[in-house]
């Protein structure tokens, strides 16, 4: 039995400004954006060809505190790229906040960013593993 993390909900303030900043900003596709009733939608972004998508879920009530505090204030999202230089250089030009520049560590070049509702991210491209 294969499993695999397929799914991670990420809070927003409204579903239209995710939808925004997720495919608008990083170049995601949007996957699915069905009404479920008046208020509610479910919405997917991501890439079809990999495992793991982002379900927008728009924050109500309470849950409106954690907004861009999933992660404790923490880097907890990585975004990996194969292009690091490119990529860094598009989001830059697409208005994304980085809290630092770009780094190489042991693992790979990093830099860490914010998305626009606080949540905090490592743009990264892995080093190539010694054979």
């Amino acid at each position: 039995m294969t499993k695999h993390l397929s799914m991670l909900a990420i809070l927003v303030p409204d579903y239209d400004a995710g939808i925004a900043f997720f495919v608008g900003t990083l170049g995601f596709d949007l996957l699915q954006d069905d009404r479920i009733d008046e208020t509610k939608r479910w919405v997917r972004v991501g890439h079809p060809d990999n495992q793991t998508n982002f379900l927008l879920a728009r924050a109500v009530g309470d849950q409106r505190d954690y907004i861009g505090k999933q992660g404790g204030d923490r880097v907890w999202l990585f975004l990996e790229t194969d292009d690091f230089a490119n990529d860094h250089a598009a989001m830059v030009a697409n208005g994304v906040h980085f809290e630092e520049t770009p780094r190489v560590e042991p693992y790979g070049t990093v830099a860490v960013f914010q998305d626009p509702f606080g949540n905090r991210w490592d743009l990264i491209e892995f080093a190539q593993a010694a054979d």
